[in-house]
């Protein structure tokens, strides 16, 4: 293997001084074009590459932000961390991406690794085994900015990027309420986690807004899959009185419950009406698509590099903190509109 060209090994082919060198490659004024000209094209030539890692600790900024979500195999992450790159390479950044595979150790680890890396920020959903906040504490004491998004924890000095999710299980239910539906389960995530928990808030408060009683035996806690919504289906056919709707927390729990309702011969929407969160790909493909609440990822994204952006150019590097809460959108399809049904029918 060769050994490694450094800036010394440059000075001495062009027969001038290592700092010449240095300045003419970190873009020094005092460096004419010429002499900058000729030592880039000759490192280029020698194969020679500069230790980021170095200049980092010497300038205190690294252009590099690091991006930590749950899973990357997600259409709902993957759009989040498009709308992130998009926002912050036009800036002169690049992003670090980085999975917890939803555990605390390897959050913390990850964290860890992105402040030995020296970047500039750091921009995150949390795992929904997060409890301990003490590594959010170690990035903040070393003045980087943290912005969450989609999943937060209630850190002080952290600005967050977030829907209503309030408002996205009322629309929902609401929705569901409007199609005749009387006896609306809800498929809850892990509590844990606040966006499941104002997902329900939204869910009951909207059967209380219009005249129907909230029934704890509606409300089921699973995992986000297929087959957690085939079980939930099975368990709420048990019930004596069996609901007419499900609003799911979650679009793959969603896509489980059609499945199963559709082997147990239910006709829908006519006999039971459907409506995920999310907004995921599969939903608008099926032949019978699934009605769910879009979360905007894209945006999201987006606008957790604004946010990040507005931390690095306040004035004086004053810390601010910004709570931005999106606008959900339901989106109606077959699996949910009886009346759209009607008019296919027609």
């Amino acid at each position: 293997m060769s050994e490694k060209i450094t800036i010394y090994d440059i000075a001495k082919k062009l027969n001038i001084t290592a700092a010449t060198v240095s300045r003419a490659l970190n873009n020094n004024p005092r460096i004419s074009d010429a002499t900058r000209k000729l030592v880039m094209e000759t490192a280029a030539s020698m194969g020679y590459t500069q230790n980021k890692l170095a200049l980092a600790l010497k300038s205190g900024k690294s252009n590099l932000v690091g991006v930590i979500v749950p899973y990357i195999d997600t259409s709902f992450f993957a759009s989040i961390i498009r709308g992130i790159e998009e926002a912050l390479y036009p800036e002169g950044y690049n992003v670090i991406i980085c999975q917890t595979h939803e555990t605390q150790e390897r959050e913390v680890e990850t964290v860890n690794t992105l402040l030995n890396a020296q970047v500039d920020g750091i921009l995150m959903s949390v795992s929904k085994s997060s409890k301990d906040t003490t590594h959010f504490d170690h990035i903040l004491n070393k003045k980087i900015p943290l912005v969450f998004f989609d999943r937060r924890k209630n850190v002080k000095g952290v600005s967050s990027v977030t829907i209503d999710d309030f408002e996205g299980g009322y629309e929902a239910t609401k929705h569901l309420i409007e199609q005749g539906c009387k006896k609306i389960a809800h498929l809850s995530g892990d509590w844990s986690l606040e966006i499941y928990k104002k997902r329900f808030e939204g869910y009951k408060h909207a059967l209380l807004d219009h005249g129907l009683e909230f029934d704890d035996k509606y409300l089921l806690h699973v995992k986000s899959d297929t087959a957690a919504g085939r079980a939930a289906v099975d368990t709420l056919m048990k019930l004596d009185e069996k609901p007419d709707a499900i609003f799911s927390s979650s679009d793959f729990v969603a896509l489980g419950t059609i499945q199963r309702l559709q082997e147990l011969g239910f006709s829908l929407p006519d006999d039971f009406c459907v409506v995920g969160f999310s907004n995921e790909p599969f939903t608008q493909l099926m032949e019978l698509s699934i009605s769910s609440v879009d979360q905007a990822p894209h945006e999201m994204g987006k606008m957790a590099a604004k946010v990040f952006l507005d931390h690095v150019s306040s004035v004086g590097k004053v810390k601010i903190e910004q709570k931005v809460e999106l606008t959900p959108h339901l989106i109606i399809r077959k699996s949910s509109s009886k009346s759209a049904v009607s008019e296919l029918a027609k």
